[in-house]
């Protein structure tokens, strides 16, 4: 696992700290442009630093070179540790809060004393803040709506992070010859959005030194339990984490029980119980006699199941579809051919349209598109007509070059206006090949006015994708108030393929939407919305959100050959 993320976090806290102290405007955008910077990077910090190429990182200056340098090194950085004494205030929590920024930060700590979430809620509530110049009472209301969303996800850390987590330890563990079975269990493995702890099991000719090795892995910061089956550590970014050890014959009975959910596994215990058996974590029995256990397979198949895939396992009809025989054949990465929405640097995103290519071919696809924002999102630099249209000709002469062996596709993420209507005219939105749109203003609509400004966009004849459709960022911001099913329908009317965008913050579609979005009968597009190279890798998480929500190959247009999906688009 990379440093990247926590190194970018510390950057930001030292941001953060130096604003709301206010002696120097300008040093804390040069933290800002570090954190942006090593977001964005392709590969390990850690590598980086030790080849002596931190200041080759554009937005990184000799200052920043050594700040991260030292904390590498050390895992300390001074100028943080005296920020933290003269201003304590955890500035990373409160910007984690939708509509609370450094600015507001400075102001509630000097007019309010307001240190943390908790002093926040608290001034909120009281009605305190909307007093303060430039708050006022709606500022006030979203930023109490911003807490609740914050306290919600406070307890749950993002898939993404914790496959990272997971995958570390992992890798350290399988590295220890005593162990001979080891897997991730629990709403990990079935891919849930977040997820509240880490659970992994084992099976081990060695318990003691597998287990001493575990609490003592790195990122430990408190041992909750240490015995010879079952270990528990919070780790620094307060994940908790299981370990249990099992005896090889109960491997798959415990690899099924510990990875859940509870709903489904007592499902499961009910036909078991009907078939005069007993289920549990060390196998199934008739009688005393184990019947199965050493796999999950065999556990499923003498319960007379479908073995179910992990991804399904929430009791939303998996186990009856399993007894007809009827489970869906779910779509995996090897079938995603392409990738169908991603930016580069000339809208809001880090890398050149090149750099982009090569990453993308890297990943085998056979076809990408390139889809840049357009004109009304000025924040992220969006392209007008003029600019759109030299975009086209680039990449006329990018296929021409032979560079690449898979095809470019022309692209772009246009806004969806006011009233409905996109920001691009007609005639250039008609030389694309793939034309997604996209909700970035006005987020806080009504429901009707949400729900008909969206179908008025998907009316409108050259669009082909309607792009992360509830607009939600987990743990960050909640879903539009909208009528999907309304907004499906229009979208069925008019041939307009759905989003399921990657980006592990976002998977929207969610995993209920999509199974009533392909249910009447709409296509799916997986794409990253990828703003960096390194968030191609994102793809994995969006065919995860897909296989929670029961779709195929056939239910995902990327997975057809460009031959396929160029007519598919046309019709």
């Amino acid at each position: 696992m990379t440093r990247n993320a926590e190194v970018a976090r510390i950057l930001k806290e030292i941001g953060l700290l130096l604003e709301v102290e206010g002696k120097d405007r300008f040093k804390p955008l040069a933290y800002y442009r570090g954190v942006r910077s090593i977001t964005s990077l392709g590969e390990d910090i850690e590598a980086v630093a030790k080849r002596d190429g931190l200041m080759d990182i554009p937005g990184i200056g000799k200052g920043l070179a050594e700040v991260i340098k030292t904390y590498l090194e050390t895992g300390e950085v001074e100028l943080l540790n005296k920020l933290r004494t003269r201003v304590p205030v955890k500035v990373l929590e409160l910007d984690a809060i939708p509509g609370v920024g450094p600015k507001t930060i400075k102001l509630v700590y000097e007019k309010l004393g307001v240190k943390d979430i908790d002093s926040l809620e608290q001034v909120a509530n009281e009605g305190k803040l909307s007093v303060l110049p430039g708050l006022g009472e709606k500022t006030q209301v979203q930023i109490i709506e911003g807490i609740q969303i914050v306290r919600a996800g406070m307890e749950r850390t993002l898939l993404s992070d914790a496959i990272s987590v997971a995958e570390r330890i992992e890798n350290e563990l399988s590295k220890l010859k005593v162990i001979e079975q080891l897997a991730i269990a629990g709403s990990t493995r079935r891919r849930r959005e977040t997820i509240g702890d880490l659970d992994i099991i084992v099976v081990t000719t060695d318990s003691e030194t597998v287990m001493g090795s575990f609490v003592s892995s790195e990122g430990v910061t408190a041992v909750l339990a240490h015995g010879p089956t079952k270990s528990s550590v919070r780790l620094d970014s307060g994940l908790q984490v299981d370990l249990r050890v099992l005896p090889s014959e109960s491997f798959g009975a415990g690899l099924q029980y510990f990875t859940g959910s509870v709903d489904h596994n007592v499902k499961l215990r009910s036909i078991a119980q009907k078939m005069k058996l007993r289920l549990n974590e060390y196998g199934l029995y008739k009688d005393k006699k184990r019947v199965a256990g050493e796999d999950e397979e065999g556990i499923y198949r003498a319960l007379g199941l479908q073995y179910v895939p992990p991804e399904l396992r929430e009791d939303k009809g998996e186990i009856e579809a399993a007894q007809k025989g009827e489970l869906p054949n779910l779509v995996t990465m090897n079938e995603i051919h392409g990738d169908l929405h991603s930016h580069t640097d000339q809208s809001d995103g880090k890398n050149t349209l090149e750099e982009m290519l090569d990453a993308a071919e890297g990943h085998g696809y056979n076809y990408y598109c390139v889809s840049d924002h357009t004109k009304s999102l000025t924040i992220a630099n969006g392209m007008d007509e003029e600019r759109l249209l030299k975009r086209l000709e680039e990449i006329d002469g990018l296929n021409a070059s032979g560079r690449w062996k898979m095809k470019i596709l022309k692209g772009a993420e246009v806004d969806i206006l006011a009233d409905g209507s996109l920001d691009i005219e007609d005639t250039v939105l008609s030389q694309l090949d793939i034309v997604t749109v996209s909700i970035h203003s006005r987020m806080k609509d009504k429901k009707n006015t949400m729900t008909e400004r969206v179908c008025h966009a998907l009316e409108n004849k050259y669009i082909h994708i309607l792009g992360h459709p509830t607009g939600r960022l987990i743990g960050k911001r909640s879903e539009f108030e909208i009528d999907l099913e309304q907004v499906f329908e229009t979208a069925k009317k008019h041939n307009v393929i759905m989003e399921l965008n990657a980006h592990p913050q976002r998977l929207d579609l969610n995993a209920g939407n999509l199974r009533v979005a392909t249910k009447i009968g709409l296509k799916i597009a997986i794409n990253t919305d990828a703003h960096a190279i390194s968030e191609l890798d994102n793809m994995r998480f969006g065919v995860y959100q897909a296989r929670r929500g029961w779709l195929t190959p056939d239910d995902v247009i990327n997975t057809y050959s460009l031959k396929k999906l160029m007519k598919f688009i046309k019709k």
